[in-house]
Formats: C-alpha cells, sequence, structure tokens
C-alpha cells in the first residue's frame, strides 16, 4: 500500500489538518468552504470545487431544514446520509463531524428514538456544530471532542458509522477502521463516503502536505480499501466512485457490514 506517512509524521499530517479545518469553521461565511482549501484541487476552478465538494452534493429539502451555517461549513465529497439507509431509533456515529450537517440529517432520519453522535478533533467545528444543533433544535445529538483513531465511545455502542471524506485525511486508516468495527454492534453498518486514489498517484501528489490536507494526498485506493477494511473484520464491502474531485481522485460510496455473529 502506497501512503500514510512515508514523508510525513502523522502529527505533521494531524497538525495540518486540524489547522485547515479549524481556518475552514472560522471562515464559513456567503462563499462556502472546500475541502480542497485555500490550494485547491489541482487545476480545478472554485466552479468545479465547488461542484464537487460541499453543501451542492445535497439535495434542496436537506439543505433548506438546515442552519445555514451547518451547510455552508460543509467540506465532504459526498452526502453519506443518503446511501445511509438509516432508520427510526438507529444510533449513528459520524467521524469527522465539521459542522454537523450529517449529525443533524442522521438526527432527523432516525427520529427520537435514536441518536447521533458527532466526532472531530477540531475546537472551532465543535462550537460550530454545537451552536448548529442549537438552532435547529436538536436534542438526539451529541458532538464529542477527540479522534477517529481512537473513538471515544464503548464497543458495540452504534448501529451505523458515517463519514464524509474524512477518512483520507487520517496517517493511520488501519486503526481509523478497526474502531469503526469495534464500536459497531454485530450486523453493523459502516456507510462513509470519501476520496479513493488513483493506483499510481504521482509521488509528488503523495508528497505535499497542502493535498494531504485537501483530501487527496492520503486516499487509499480501491483496492487498498477493501483490503484495510476486509483485515479491520468487515465484510460485504462495496465501493464505487460516484464523480472525479482532482486529476486522480474520485469521490465513492464505500459500504460494508461488521458480520452479525
Amino acid at each position: 500500500m502506497s501512503t500514510d506517512t512515508d514523508s510525513r509524521s502523522a502529527e505533521e499530517i494531524r497538525a495540518a489538518v486540524r489547522d485547515t479545518y479549524a481556518a475552514a469553521a472560522r471562515n464559513a461565511g456567503a462563499n462556502g468552504a472546500s475541502c480542497c482549501g485555500d490550494g485547491g484541487c489541482g487545476p480545478a476552478t472554485p466552479a468545479e470545487e465547488r461542484a464537487v465538494f460541499g453543501s451542492g452534493l445535497y439535495a434542496d429539502v436537506d439543505r433548506a431544514a438546515l442552519p445555514d451555517a451547518a451547510a455552508l461549513a460543509s467540506l465532504g465529497c459526498g452526502n453519506p446520509t443518503a446511501v445511509a439507509e438509516l432508520h427510526p431509533g438507529e444510533t449513528v456515529l459520524d467521524l469527522g463531524s465539521g459542522g454537523g450537517i450529517d449529525v443533524l440529517l442522521s438526527a432527523q432520519r432516525v427520529g427520537p428514538d435514536g441518536f447521533a453522535y458527532g466526532l472531530d478533533m477540531t475546537d472551532e467545528m465543535l462550537a460550530l456544530a454545537r451552536a448548529n444543533a442549537a438552532e435547529a433544535g436538536a436534542d438526539n445529538v451529541e458532538f464529542l471532542k477527540g479522534e477517529i483513531e481512537a473513538i471515544p465511545l464503548p464497543d458495540d455502542s452504534v448501529d451505523v458509522v458515517i463519514s464524509n471524506c474524512v477518512i483520507n485525511l487520517s496517517a493511520d486508516k488501519p486503526r481509523v477502521l478497526a474502531e469503526a468495527a469495534r464500536v459497531l454492534r454485530p450486523g453493523g453498518r459502516f456507510a462513509v463516503t470519501d476520496v479513493v486514489a488513483d493506483p499510481g498517484m504521482a509521488p509528488a501528489t503523495r508528497a505535499d502536505l497542502a493535498e494531504w490536507a485537501g483530501c487527496i494526498a492520503g486516499a487509499l485506493t480501491v483496492a487498498d480499501y477493501e483490503r484495510e477494511l476486509a483485515a479491520a473484520g468487515f465484510g460485504e464491502i462495496e465501493i464505487r466512485e460516484t464523480h472525479r474531485v482532482h486529476p486522480e481522485a474520485g469521490s465513492a460510496i464505500i459500504r460494508a457490514r461488521r458480520p452479525a455473529a
């Protein structure tokens, strides 16, 4: 597997990611934000970036039901709540919950008998998400501070793990996937959107810390993702690219399930 920390330490990567998304939380405003950050996604124009990252990937009816700041702070490459097939009464965990858009949408879908957790390491994003939840009047949500490599929830505690273009940002993806499997109940579902890299992504791209914080350089290939999900104990693995986000990467829907037995 090519990637992870060949030329950058885990702490360097974590610091770059934290700084990028803290700034995005502070700057969420009329122009919205992009996972690409200030440097952009390769040669894409701002309009092209908005077409592949952010709240434009959500249905109008979903955006209309949320505080404006939640939509404007959306940085993801897809809409995991549209593919997670959430049901009333379920407990959901969003890894890297940012401004809270997917947590709030999940809370609506699981209803008052369900619950939605958001996990984020960035104080600015957590403050924004909590403000958005208060504005939305959502009382079946909780935003937790922590890292997706060490989820602060007990074993077998959630029905569904979702995430929107965040796992690629981790320097230890096998640990993230193992943690996701740990907190899922037997039979629980893993339903995320994430960036997947083309095989043979250029070494210069892989080595670029801005490209890492911009959701590109740390992305797994489809084959790597399948292997790491299987190693974490998942079955029923499905990965389907939906659209291109960079000359060397695409956004994908990624589903898997923790075996029931």
